[in-house]
């Protein structure tokens, strides 16, 4: 039922799909933990099922913010919901060179339709999944990282070149002018 609120609240303002609601002036007080779960692929999950509607999870994933204590909510002006995330709530699921960007840049897509450009806003950072493998993320919005998918990894590394950045050689790439790593190479034992 709490789901189904929640929807209520901010669906009659989502009139334009692809304008973002204000999460950073919404501040409810914590109404307590949700049963869903964002899987490390990137299905999400309440009470245990699969949420099979793809609007439904984009309408919530536009509410859904990381805040400075490291949990995850979804937000509206009334509520407040702590959820799971088991690793970065979106994947990079398609890159495309911008061939008319400065720097050569990438533009990057999650598998819920945000887009953003490589750059200094949004830059890569290399990280461990949970199983310890590290792969870059990107920020997106509102404290949340996008992983890259494992089609999109390697599609760069394809484009990659080596440099030696402090005191160790990284593959990465160029984009918006900006350094982006994609790996460190580990010297031989």
């Amino acid at each position: 039922m709490m789901l189904e609120g929640l929807i209520g609240q901010v669906e009659p303002a989502m009139t334009n799909p692809a304008r973002l609601p204000p999460l950073e002036t919404w501040t409810p007080p914590l109404s307590g933990d949700m049963a869903l779960t964002i899987a490390a692929d990137g299905r999400w999950y309440h009470e245990g099922r699969v949420m099979s509607r793809p609007r439904l999870v984009r309408l919530l994933s536009t509410i859904l913010r990381r805040e400075a204590d490291g949990d995850y909510y979804l937000v509206s002006p009334v509520e407040k919901w702590r959820i799971q995330v088991e690793d970065r709530p979106l994947l990079i699921v398609d890159a495309d060179r911008e061939a008319d960007a400065p720097g050569g840049g990438w533009r990057l897509t999650t598998n819920l339709g945000d887009t953003l450009v490589l750059g200094r806003e949004h830059r890569l950072a290399l990280s461990p999944m949970p199983g310890g493998d590290v792969i870059p993320e990107v920020p997106v919005r509102h404290g949340l990282a996008a992983r890259l998918n494992r089609n999109v990894y390697y599609r760069l590394l394809d484009v990659a070149e080596s440099r030696q950045v402090a005191g160790s050689e990284e593959w990465g790439l160029v984009s918006g002018g900006v350094w982006q790593p994609l790996g460190r190479l580990e010297p031989d034992a």
